[in-house]
């Protein structure tokens, strides 16, 4: 029984008073008893008023559909116990019918108390049960209901019981074999007995000759996996767990292959196309950069970059993801294969998620080529190129000229936002396109930048979220990924600290350490999880602008804000009140604003909601010492790079997620200074979420932090949206668990897939082409 149809822990069966009818009118109904394919309608199969329920609750509409509808575990009866040989401490099951129900309330704590007597089906003798706010086990536990019951035994007054048992309701004329039974994730009305009955209605029906085999028979030998009708009768009618996990297995394998198949397929379609070559060539403008280089570059960005170098010399695009971790420059390498392209004959474009960092991302470039960017301007060298910066917030007479010279190959770089896959942005020949954070953008905006060129272009895109292996192999199977690993020389080290506000020394220490590195003449960040008060908690950047700075820089008030006591953080005020609130940026402003030991230190704001140029101003205003604390939201995520600032404060850090903490604190010891980043929480040491906190505060290995962080969200937020129609990719595969199996099925993948390979394969291919069309899908190309 799943969460939303279970209040009550245990229970493993919904309230259906009418199951056995329903079928039996169903079957009624059920058009012939010829043997089903995966394509048949569940209408045909089971009958109008069956389906239509399924569909209404699952929204399974074929055989096949259903049939994916996997157990989520099993009741595993085993030997029934007779309960006049019940042994104390033990756990047993029984099948019963009840006989008594009673509810009372608890005097001693909230709540009411279910008690039900029940008679044994074995030898005839009567026990009785407890529940603690059996709610859901109130409506089903009626006089007459049959059941199978399985818990520890215990002692209440000197009688046996079973206190709190898991149960599963039986049918009237249904057996209490010695059988594991399935347990089912649960929607609406349909509760287990009815589904256990359909299926074994449509695994009746089914056979290997119509009920074809995605896995090709040399691999099921290979691999001993059992064929798919087998499979699909253990894994619903397991004679024992031994044969559902044995089944289970084959149907992860089957997810794997089909997924893997998908990429291998498009990876060959990739492969299929033209692309212009841009080689390397000597005495041009990388080879220039390069020479005036002031360090070594580091070992992985010479491996990368030689990747890079070869794939764009090819004549079809590349399609690659270069993954680093934070700070080991990134930016560098793809600067590289920018200026290779240039000195091909082609331009490059750069997009960032946001104009804070396509401005950032703009300077950076300007700053790293200096005289190689002042193409056009006197005494720059010949082989200088310009950068250009292309944002909506640009004035008319910029933004034309900018688009004149992306037109007219003037500018061999632009950087923008997603105004750079606008009708009326043209390049004179566009050989590269670089993408920032790609999660950032849909495939839509992508693929409208890369199509929209003539003759596709090479495609280079950036991640600072470092990706475990086995994600990548899941969903970057078509893309060739280069791993970015070391750091550049003269990095300074990040010392990471749990901040718990219940210790008040602590909670100090936030504001002295601040007004101390900024007395040496260094910089801070304060992050935030939200702007207003008002501001919805599951989003940190609104779509309109409240608490937007006035000319002063200081957030509007508009808003109610709770008054902190002088030297109190405002999530501490807020844990009292509610402890899903998060601290919002124009409290936090009061606070640093009105702190005695912050009372000479300049404070500036930065969020989503702003206007572009105010966004700017602030930006510039750091980046320049202007301001000595910046206090942000997320918005300082990724690309944001001011060497002197050597401490973050994290507020309400428990609201962010692993990767997101490591990217955060990725902003600071970017130079030679070290640097501190500060976890602040109100939470209790011992909560889950500072479990969290404390492992982000072990390690700065990004790819460490990122298997954990995969550990710890649900698997199938990998591939993005949920799906309907209960064809959700990741339905059995675990992404760390499986990692020998998505291997595996990757080699198979590109053994099967060649010319023809679908008409050899159809049932494989009727699966990859559901997951083409699938929410999934999207999400893989998105990646």
């Amino acid at each position: 029984m799943t969460a939303e149809t279970n209040p009550q822990p245990g229970a493993t069966a919904s309230a259906e008073p009418s199951a056995t009818t329903a079928t039996a009118a169903s079957a009624a109904t059920t058009a012939t008893a010829a043997t089903l394919t995966p394509d048949t309608p569940l209408i045909e199969a089971l009958g109008k008023r069956d389906a239509q329920a399924i569909q209404k609750a699952f929204g399974f509409n074929t055989v096949a559909d259903m049939l994916a509808h996997i157990p989520r575990r099993y009741l595993d009866v085993g030997e029934l116990t007779a309960v006049r040989d019940l042994p104390l401490g033990e756990d047993v099951t029984v099948a019963a019918r009840v006989i008594h129900a009673h509810q009372r309330r608890m005097h001693r704590r909230k709540g009411f108390l279910l008690e039900i007597e029940v008679e044994s089906e074995q030898d005839g003798g009567l026990m009785p049960m407890t529940f603690f706010n059996g709610y859901l086990a109130a409506q089903q536990l009626t006089p007459g209901t049959r059941a199978v019951f399985s818990g520890k035994v215990t002692a209440y007054k000197g009688a046996l019981q079973l206190s709190h048992p898991e149960y599963t309701l039986l049918g009237e004329d249904q057996e209490a074999e010695a059988k594991p039974f399935p347990i089912y994730p649960l929607k609406g009305k349909i509760g287990q007995i009815r589904v256990r009955t359909l299926q074994a209605k449509l695994l009746e029906r089914i056979d290997p000759e119509t009920f074809t085999d995605p896995i090709p028979t040399p691999l099921r030998t290979h691999h001993r996996l059992p064929d798919r009708v087998s499979a699909l009768r253990a894994i619903h009618q397991p004679e024992n767990l031994q044969a559902a996990y044995r089944a289970r297995q084959r149907f992860v394998f089957q997810e794997a292959l089909v997924l893997q198949t998908f990429l291998a397929d498009r990876k060959a379609a990739l492969a299929g196309q033209t692309a212009v070559p841009r080689p390397k060539r000597t005495g041009g403008l990388l080879e220039a950069f390069d020479a005036a280089l002031p360090f070594m570059l580091t070992p992985g960005q010479v491996e990368v970059g030689e990747q890079i170098a070869s794939d764009l010399a090819r004549s079809h695009p590349m399609n690659r993801l270069v993954q680093g971790d934070v700070g080991s420059g990134k930016t560098l390498v793809a600067l590289r294969a920018m200026l290779q392209v240039v000195d091909a004959g082609g331009q490059a474009a750069f997009m960032a998620p946001t104009e804070v960092l396509a401005q950032q991302h703009a300077a950076a470039l300007r700053s790293m080529l200096g005289e190689l960017a002042r193409a056009g301007e006197l005494g720059a060298p010949e082989t200088a190129t310009r950068v250009e910066l292309l944002t909506g917030s640009l004035k008319t007479a910029q933004k034309r000229e900018t688009l004149l010279a992306a037109a007219s190959g003037q500018a061999g770089i632009v950087v923008g936002t997603h105004a750079l896959i606008s009708d009326h942005v043209q390049f004179a020949e566009l050989g590269l396109v670089v993408v920032d954070e790609q999660h950032r953008f849909g495939v839509e905006q992508r693929d409208k930048l890369r199509d929209g060129a003539g003759a596709r272009p090479h495609m280079l895109v950036m991640t600072a979220t470092p990706i475990p292996r086995t994600v990548a192999m899941t969903v970057f199977g078509d893309v060739d990924v280069s791993t970015l690993k070391g750091l550049p020389a003269g990095r300074a080290e990040v010392k990471t600290f749990v901040v718990p506000l219940a210790l008040p020394a602590w909670k100090e220490r936030i504001f002295t350490l601040i007004r101390d590195e900024v007395a040496q003449g260094h910089q801070a960040y304060v992050v935030v999880p939200r702007i207003t008060a008002s501001e919805d908690q599951h989003h940190n950047e609104p779509a309109g602008s409240p608490g937007q700075p006035g000319s002063a820089g200081q957030p509007s008030s508009a808003a109610a804000t709770v008054a902190p006591e002088e030297g109190m953080l405002p999530l501490e005020v807020q844990a009292q009140e509610n402890h899903t609130q998060r601290t919002p940026l124009e409290t936090m402003y009061e606070v640093l604003a009105g702190h005695p030991a912050l009372k000479d230190v300049r404070i500036g704001v930065l969020h989503g909601g702003m206007d572009p140029a105010d966004k700017a101003q602030a930006m510039d205003d750091f980046e320049n010492h202007r301001s000595d604390v910046l206090l942000a939201t997320t918005v300082i995520e990724v690309g944001v790079d001011v060497p002197n600032a050597t401490v973050m404060a994290i507020i309400d850090a428990d609201a962010f997620g692993i990767s997101q903490l490591h990217q955060l604190r990725g902003r600071i010891g970017r130079g030679n200074l070290p640097g501190t980043c500060l976890l602040v929480t109100n939470l209790e040491h011992q909560h889950p979420s500072v479990e969290r906190l404390e492992t982000v505060a072990s390690t700065t290995d990004g790819f460490a932090l990122a298997e954990e962080d995969v550990k710890l969200r649900r698997e199938g937020d990998i591939l993005g949206q949920s799906q309907s129609g209960g064809k959700s990719t990741l339905n059995l595969l675990r992404v760390m668990r499986d990692a020998d199996v998505i291997q595996a099925a990757r080699e198979d993948a590109h053994g099967i897939v060649a010319p023809g390979w679908r008409a050899a394969h159809p049932e494989l291919a009727r699966l990859v082409a559901e997951l083409e069309d699938s929410e999934s899908a999207a999400y893989l190309q998105r990646s």
